[in-house]
């Protein structure tokens, strides 16, 4: 379900048109990178599932450097994309910069955590899902209408994501009886990532490390703080 909510997400903005293949290299690398990270998953949960764990456990470790990449690539590619005053106009581009690092962020420290837990299944998987889940923040953002919820845009997806987590809850309570402490950690994790990026935001700090990622650059001249104008024709009369 995860996979095809986050395909759906992508395919949507292209057949739409709001999406293209014109886009820079650093994007496609970007692409290339996350959807290979989701079908790497997939691959892990047919081997889990088949029994094969001696290959499970070797991709893992490839799983952990393939993560710690997408943190790179992942910062990189909203660091550029603000460099060139390209925030979509329902953020702010600060609350962009930081709301897409700390996500990508958390999503590893969910996952370096999953691996930490790897001999213990219970707790492995389901904090594999919890950073699987930050990874459809995204995909929700392109699902969602998040043009007709300025200023509260981030709050969307966030939301959204949210959803995957408590459906874990609610079928551990209903199949055992009680909730596993590691979707609590999991959240814990994607709910203290979401109330920082508001705090780093409207921070000292956010102002600065916008300046920082920004100069001599054209994403320079937008305010941190302030909304890009809206596109022509938007709102539809």
């Amino acid at each position: 379900m995860i996979t095809l909510l986050i395909v759906a997400g992508f395919l949507v903005q292209l057949l739409l048109g709001r999406s293209s293949f014109g886009a820079p290299p650093y994007v496609h690398l970007h692409a290339l990178l996350f959807f290979g990270w989701v079908f790497l998953f997939l691959t892990q949960v047919w081997l889990a599932t088949k029994g094969s764990l001696s290959l499970h456990r070797r991709l893992g470790w490839l799983g952990l450097l393939w993560a710690m990449a997408m943190v790179v690539v992942g910062i990189s590619t909203t660091a550029l994309t603000v460099r060139r005053g390209m925030t979509p106009f329902f953020f702010q581009p600060g609350y962009f910069l930081v709301m897409n690092s700390l996500s990508i962020i958390a999503f590893a420290t969910l996952t370096g955590a999953a691996i930490a837990k790897r001999r213990q299944t219970d707790w492995h998987r389901r904090l594999m899902l919890c950073g699987m889940a930050l990874l459809t923040g995204p995909a929700w953002g392109r699902l969602l209408p998040l043009p007709l919820m300025i200023p509260w845009a981030g709050w969307g997806p966030f939301v959204a994501v949210m959803l995957i987590p408590l459906a874990g809850m609610i079928a551990d309570k209903r199949r055992t009886g009680h909730v596993h402490p590691a979707w609590l950690w999991g959240i814990a994790v994607i709910v203290g990532a979401q109330l920082l990026m508001e705090l780093v935001f409207r921070s000292q700090l956010g102002a600065e490390l916008y300046q920082l990622a920004t100069a001599g650059s054209p994403g320079a001249a937008q305010a941190p703080r302030q909304f890009p104008p809206l596109p022509p024709g938007f709102p539809p009369a």
